[in-house]
């Protein structure tokens, strides 16, 4: 599928342009403290013109053949780009989490750290995430490392979305 740039977009928004659209897909999520399963997502990034990109992100898991079982997880944030070609993803989660992370974008290519974690009170225990993104054969390709309830730093899910629509 063609991308068009939209030319109301800012310029300092290019490094993040191909992240625009509604993306769908399906992974693997799991963790020392979870059994590995099949989940799908949803992922929308847009922009109104302004210097920053709007993501939303739903999740659910999957049965054995891929139909949905119940939601996950929801996210919303903001993408925005700031000199040297460094980015920043702010995310509010439903489960009482909000993250900066913080890190480099290359040509279809995104690495992301955390750089602070806010928790609620009632919120599982959670301190320290890295995220991949990658366009890879017109796919996004995303990979989520965390730590959590105790855990070292490791991998928790990653995922392949089509853009849709």
């Amino acid at each position: 599928m063609a991308f068009n740039l939209d030319l109301d977009m800012p310029i300092e928004l290019a490094p993040l342009a191909w992240l625009i659209g509604r993306w769908e897909g399906a992974g693997v999520v799991g963790y020392p403290t979870i059994e590995s399963r099949n989940y799908g997502q949803e992922i929308i990034c847009s922009h109104d013109g302004r210097p920053f990109l709007e993501w939303q992100s739903h999740s659910w898991l999957l049965d054995e053949e891929g139909n949905k079982v119940r939601p996950l997880a929801t996210e919303l944030g903001f993408w925005r780009v700031v000199e040297g070609g460094e980015v920043e993803l702010l995310l509010a989660h439903n489960f009482g989490v909000v993250e900066l992370y913080y890190g480099t974008a290359e040509p279809a290519k995104i690495e992301l750290r955390t750089d602070g974690v806010l928790r609620s009170p009632n919120a599982k225990d959670y301190s320290a995430g890295t995220r991949l993104l990658g366009l890879v054969n017109s796919n996004l390709m995303y990979a989520m490392d965390m730590a959590a309830v105790g855990q070292p730093l490791q991998s928790h899910l990653s995922a392949e979305l089509k853009r849709v629509g």
